[in-house]
């Protein structure tokens, strides 16, 4: 049974160190020193960050303006979540899909997902397309062994691509005609052709190749422009690519491991990033000691709107209840 968010105990709450709005640099908005920071969703609505720490079995709820950060628990690894519909979030857990009822806490699993090889995979990033169908990608320690899924708002689940090992960041360009998939192990970043009538994807291709460096793109988002913003795990960095897969620009921060971002705020404009500690050494920890924390980058370019499970192009939430109240 998870732990309501509802009152907000004192030992769920963390204090938000306040961004300079004004800065190009990112700045720490929370010092959650999280284990695995993933997968943030912005709540249009309610104005709020929802994010994971995977290993902890955490899903927390950040209030930019107060600097609230509360939390739920899981009970399992929890690896991404999605808006999905009034009071509810849409979660993975380890081998498993479940509603999260943020009134109660209450978690009720939906889906179970069988692996080839169950010890070692587990589920890992997912985000929704502009259809409401979830999209959620399992990682392995067996090489070539994880799958990319989709999951229909009908209750039925179709594997859409085989031959990954951590399957990660994904998202669609703004005309909906390409699809953007990362393999973390690979160190590459696929491009697809992208038919959203029927959610199938075809044609993949090589979009960013950066096994020269051996740093691992991680989780992506992307602007109206199509650019893609990927965190850079070990890379000390968020970098941005044009979709022609051309770098223009990369943000250098505080931290080895990035793990994920995406646009919020009212305007779409606060670029927010989760990092994490987890694989750190003691000495590295120290001298790196925001690791696991989250960062915003304000005053860049605009980006998309997030979509929820079962809606259809509705892009801003309709979950509309703020459990931090």
């Amino acid at each position: 049974m998870s732990s309501p968010v509802e009152g907000c105990p004192s030992s769920q709450v963390n204090t938000r160190l306040r961004a300079n709005h004004m800065s190009q640099d990112p700045q720490i908005v929370l010092a959650a020193r999280a284990r695995l920071g993933e997968c943030p969703v912005w709540q249009a609505v309610g104005q709020k960050l929802f994010w994971v720490d995977v290993y902890n079995h955490r899903v927390h709820q950040f209030d930019p303006v107060t600097g609230k950060d509360c939390y739920f628990d899981t009970g399992d690894v929890v690896s991404a979540i999605a808006l999905a519909g009034t009071n509810r979030l849409l979660i993975a857990l380890s081998d498993r899909l479940a509603w999260l009822d943020l009134p109660t806490g209450e978690v009720e699993v939906i889906h179970r997902i069988e692996f080839p090889h169950p010890v070692g995979t587990r589920l890992n990033d997912g985000k929704c397309d502009a259809h409401g169908r979830f999209w959620i990608g399992s990682c392995s320690d067996h090489p070539g062994q994880a799958a990319l899924y989709r999951y229909d708002p009908d209750g039925s689940l179709h594997i859409m691509e085989t031959g990954l090992t951590i399957s990660n960041g994904l998202a669609w360009s703004p005309d909906g005609s390409t699809f953007y998939l990362t393999d973390s192990a690979q160190h590459k970043i696929f491009a697809y052709n992208y038919l959203p009538e029927t959610g199938s994807i075809v044609d993949r291709r090589i979009l960013v190749d950066l096994s020269a460096e051996g740093v691992e793109p991680d989780g992506l988002t992307i602007d109206i422009d199509g650019n893609l913003w990927s965190a850079l795990w070990d890379g000390w960095c968020v970098a941005c690519f044009d979709a022609s897969g051309q770098e223009r620009s990369r943000i250098e921060l505080p931290v080895p491991r990035p793990t994920c971002l995406t646009f919020g705020g009212p305007d779409l404009t606060n670029l927010y990033i989760t990092s994490a500690s987890v694989g750190l050494s003691q000495k590295e920890i120290q001298k790196c000691h925001t690791a696991g924390d989250i960062f915003c980058l304000s005053s860049i370019v605009q980006g998309m709107s997030t979509y929820s499970f079962g809606s259809n192009h509705l892009g801003r939430d309709s979950c509309n209840h703020d459990p931090g109240n």
